[in-house]
């Protein structure tokens, strides 16, 4: 029953985010074409007859022209008076008997100059183009979760540590340069690998708050890029979301352990008042009177089974004396036959370093994975109140990464959750003086990495696996509305810059080769033969075929088990 309710989700999510697209596409060359005079036979959303049933259909005609929502939603055209391409649509609307006709003849394509035909085509994939900015605009306005340039972690061993800086500090400039997001923060680091690094802080409740310059030497270290390939990143040991208050016990000597407590106990209350995260378990214990009993609410044992004690632990002053650090990597699950299990990591296992580098974060210890190439790692972890290393080598594997297939380096362990979200704020900005040029910039962005893909892709840099056809775009659109209305959006916005891009590449069929056939002609002053035109179409037809075989072998491949799992599911 779940498959078959899943069906219309699917569907819907699909025909939503194909719907956008191909309509804005389409009304692109449409509105052109009208601006230029050419008679438009017809303006079709999808392919086939048009949807409804007897008399009533999506279907009406004005101005000469006919306008129709057809039943498969897969795609879209608009035919022109004169368009020598009604073939590659398979429409065969009737069209009036236009040569030897001044009047007519002059509102056919084929009789505009140069400049209105390239302006016609390029309008498609101009108004995909144009959508994005349309959408990121829209968005400002209402406003979009960003996390704020608050600390929420400093990792242990870190420059951050040795600096002094502390959770809740807010970041206000780097270098100078003054900041808001967290992103903004982030980038800045990661872009520089080395040399030293100013910061501005503000530190203290909002009303009282002091500011306070910091320099420090930034670290350098493997990371990955936006195409998940290995290069040398800065890093401070700042982490935007917050640490649970879960313990790890690494000394079976410490008064931790004595007390009974162990690795994966996660602190609710400290002297009866309740606990957030890390960062509020620490102060108060820190702030708990030299050589007195504090009380601790302590969770253990899983999720779904999860045990209540309460542990009496003496004040000492810091967490550090009593033994107790952040379980930042708490083993929770191994996968048997990866490279964890052969190497002995078990589930309850709290890895504390890499290479005899502190981990002070789940997501640094999962970048140093990812950009292993393959090295073997060092890897320290504390088991039963004992520390022993294990050489564990990362073992390239095909994963789920964001809804999507990647293939990284992965050892095959899953981590306990011990992270919080960080400070959030509202980015929102009603001005359109400033939200339009952000809308115009934030596109650009996004489509100069999609170029750097497109060039990745085309040159063998990543691999062509990564390309995806109409189910693995039906699959993301229901991840995305599953997840909210604003990923739906953003997802939108990463397809319509995709299909404004691919059209103007020069492949016969698509807007590109088009204008390249138009561009052709006018230089020779003269049309191409009928003969030509249809072996330009048919090179075009073939490629496409190819390519979209190829995007849909990929899905198949990608999702076949995941299909049958889904079959099973229907009996």
């Amino acid at each position: 029953m779940n498959g078959f309710l899943a069906v219309p989700e699917f569907a819907f999510a699909f025909v939503a985010m194909l719907g956008v697209l191909i309509t804005v596409h389409e009304f692109g060359h449409f509105a052109a074409a009208k601006l230029c005079g050419v008679r438009v036979l017809k303006f079709s959303i999808g392919f086939g007859p048009p949807l409804g049933f007897g008399r009533f259909r999506a279907a009406w005609q004005r101005s000469g022209t006919d306008y129709v929502i057809a039943w498969l939603p897969l795609g879209g055209f608009v035919r022109m008076l004169g368009d020598a391409n009604e073939d590659a649509v398979g429409d065969r609307t009737e069209e009036p008997a236009w040569r030897g006709d001044p009047n007519l003849e002059s509102q056919t394509l084929g009789a505009k100059p140069l400049w209105q035909k390239l302006f016609i085509i390029f309008a498609g994939p101009a108004m995909n183009l144009l959508l994005p900015v349309l959408v990121v605009w829209g968005t400002l306005a209402a406003g979009i979760d960003r996390p704020l340039a608050v600390v929420g972690t400093v990792e242990r061993g870190s420059p951050a540590a040795g600096a002094g800086l502390r959770p809740g500090d807010r970041i206000v400039a780097v270098d100078g340069e003054p900041v808001h997001w967290w992103d903004e923060v982030e980038e800045a680091v990661r872009e520089r690998p080395a040399g030293r690094l100013g910061l501005e802080l503000e530190r203290g409740a909002a009303a009282a708050a002091a500011r306070e310059q910091v320099t420090l030497d930034v670290a350098s270290r493997p990371g990955l890029d936006v195409f998940r390939e290995t290069k040398d990143v800065g890093w401070l040991g700042l982490q935007h979301p917050r640490q649970k208050a879960v313990l790890g016990v690494t000394d079976a000597g410490s008064p931790a352990a004595r007390a009974g407590l162990r690795s994966g106990d996660r602190v609710s209350a400290i002297d009866g008042q309740p606990v957030e995260d890390w960062n509020a378990f620490a102060r108060a214990y820190e702030a708990a009177p030299a050589g007195a009993a504090v009380a601790l609410r302590v969770e253990r044992g899983p999720e779904d089974a999860r045990e209540t004690a309460e542990v009496s632990v003496p004040a000492l002053g810091s967490l550090e004396r009593l033994g107790a650090i952040p379980a930042v990597v708490l083993v929770a699950a191994v996968t048997a036959d990866m490279p964890a299990a052969q190497a002995g990591v078990r589930p309850g296992d709290l890895i504390v370093a890499v290479d005899g580098a502190p981990i002070g974060s789940f997501s640094t210890f999962q970048e140093t994975v990812f950009a292993s190439k393959g090295r073997t790692l060092e890897i320290q972890l504390a088991r039963a109140g004992a520390t022993e290393t294990l050489r564990v080598t990362p073992r390239r594997t095909t994963t789920s990464v964001a809804g999507g297939e990647e293939e990284l380096f992965l050892i095959g362990i899953q981590g306990e959750n011990a992270i919080l979200p960080g400070a959030l704020d509202v980015d929102r900005e009603l001005n359109p003086l400033v939200a339009l040029p952000r809308a115009f910039v934030m596109t650009a962005e996004a489509t100069g990495v999609f170029l750097q893909g497109l060039k990745k892709l085309v040159s063998g840099e990543i691999s062509r696996k990564n390309l995806g056809g109409p189910i693995e775009i039906a699959r993301q659109s229901h991840l995305a509305l599953q997840r909210g209305f604003q990923d739906f959006l953003q997802l939108l916005v990463m397809i319509s810059i995709n299909l404004g891009i691919l059209n103007l590449l020069p492949i016969p069929i698509l807007d590109g080769g088009q204008a390249l056939v138009y561009t052709v002609e006018a230089v020779k002053r003269g049309p191409l033969s009928q003969r030509t035109r249809e072996m330009v179409q048919q090179v075009g037809l073939v490629f496409l075929v190819a390519l979209m075989g190829l995007a849909f072998w990929n899905d198949l491949s990608r999702h076949w088990s995941g299909f049958l799992d889904w079959l099973r599911g229907l009996t």
